[in-house]
């Protein structure tokens, strides 16, 4: 075993940086340390902003040493086993960290070969193929809504399982929709969202607006249809209609795709994982189901809500609370976790629906007014405020 900690915090991203700020500002702080290999820390709900063409990406990124807790050692390299009967990570490096207790925050893994042409052509030039579920990609969504052609196809895609903010595959249609009329070229084409779920979005009403911004902008709206596979050199993309079965073909001058996501490897083959994949942790404490010392939060939990940056900020104060509960014998005082996330849903070019809402689907609004309507504020709050919240408060431990 190279060392042991007494918090070791398995990822570097939102959830786990946020907890190791909470837990260092402590009076009484426990020794921490965060588990990460990478060098830079990504502000991702700026990406579809970025595939818009609003903000460049490097606005997104700064260095992971700069972000990292005061008072943490930082570990860099990455999980790769997990051992709760010994109390023990071990890395991809080969090296044994011990700990007592362990916080998971280790996000989602990206399956870009999960559906076949999409790891080869996603931003690649000529293809037609783009994402802004990836920094290296995201640019190159702007440049293809630049590109497009008098008359064309434009397909958005949201797969089955959960992904990384919900909101985010149709965003960026109702922002492409808005810069094709500014460029002229919306008259004569088509824009479609092939959505392998059952409803447009899960709470019911910020759907119903939801539902009238698909009908003014005239999008044709397929549910229960999931890509299945890509064929970039000849620019066509099939799909399976989930209830049928029918496959169709369908040819395309765009199309952003959202691709598959599921729980890390190393968790899924794990004993701390459920039957899917994700840490199991119960949904009020975020505390692990069988193992006392064993906490998580954000994508890599099983926890039945969005897996957004919002939801993060809510879930942190009640795992630290908890935590130190459990870490002192003492009983928590911040109360439990009701499933609260939130979703700030890009309509258009100054407009954005501030979808706010609970385990139960229940409006759980910030604002003394009516959310469910596209406003300007909410827009210039995800656009500006919001980042600066992030990396001046949330990363700090601050809110």
């Amino acid at each position: 075993m190279n060392d042991a900690h007494q918090v070791l915090i398995v990822g570097g991203g939102t959830g786990g940086l946020t907890v190791a700020s909470q837990l260092l500002s402590q009076d009484d702080a426990p020794e921490v340390a965060v588990l990460e290999p990478s060098d830079t820390h990504y502000y991702q709900p700026l990406w579809t902003l970025i595939g818009g063409g609003v903000f460049d990406k490097e606005e997104s990124a700064r260095p992971m040493a700069d972000v990292m807790p005061r008072g943490a050692t930082w570990i860099q390299d990455a999980a790769a086993d997990i051992d709760p009967e010994d109390g023990t990570v071990t890395t991809q490096n080969g090296d044994t960290y011990g700990y007592d207790y362990l916080v998971m925050a280790a996000g989602i893994q990206i399956d870009w070969d999960g559906i076949p042409g999409l790891a080869e052509s996603v931003g690649q030039p000529g293809t037609g193929v783009v994402s802004n579920y990836s920094y290296d990609t995201c640019e190159t969504t702007w440049e293809a809504i630049q590109n497009f052609p008098q008359g064309g196809t434009a397909l958005f895609t949201e797969p089955t399982m959960g992904v990384k903010c919900g909101g985010a595959p149709q965003k960026i249609m109702y922002l492409s929709d808005e810069a094709f009329r500014r460029q002229g070229v919306r008259e004569g084409s088509q824009i479609a969202f092939m959505k392998a779920k059952e409803n447009l979005f899960s709470s019911p009403p910020y759907e119903d607006t939801l539902y009238d911004v698909v009908e003014r902008k005239g999008i044709d709206l397929h549910l229960m249809t999931e890509l299945t596979a890509l064929e970039p050199s000849r620019k066509q993309a099939t799909f399976r209609h989930l209830e049928s079965g029918e496959e169709t073909t369908i040819d395309y001058d765009l199309i952003h795709v959202v691709p598959p996501m599921q729980a890390p490897d190393f968790i899924a083959d794990s004993p701390i994982a459920d039957e899917e994949g994700w840490v199991d942790v119960d949904p009020k404490t975020l505390q692990h189901t069988r193992y006392d010392n064993i906490f998580a939060l954000g994508d890599n939990s099983n926890l039945p809500t969005s897996k957004t940056g919002a939801a993060i900020r809510k879930q942190a104060p009640v795992l630290v609370d908890h935590l130190t509960a459990t870490m002192n014998a003492t009983p928590p005082i911040n109360g439990t976790y009701n499933g609260y996330t939130s979703c700030p849903l890009v309509t258009g070019y100054g407009k954005l629906v501030l979808a706010e809402f609970d385990y139960n689907k229940e409006p759980e609004e910030s604002f003394p007014f009516d959310q469910t309507e596209e406003r300007y504020s909410m827009y210039a709050l995800k656009a500006y405020g919001l980042p600066r919240m992030y990396w001046n408060g949330m990363l700090k431990g601050r809110m």
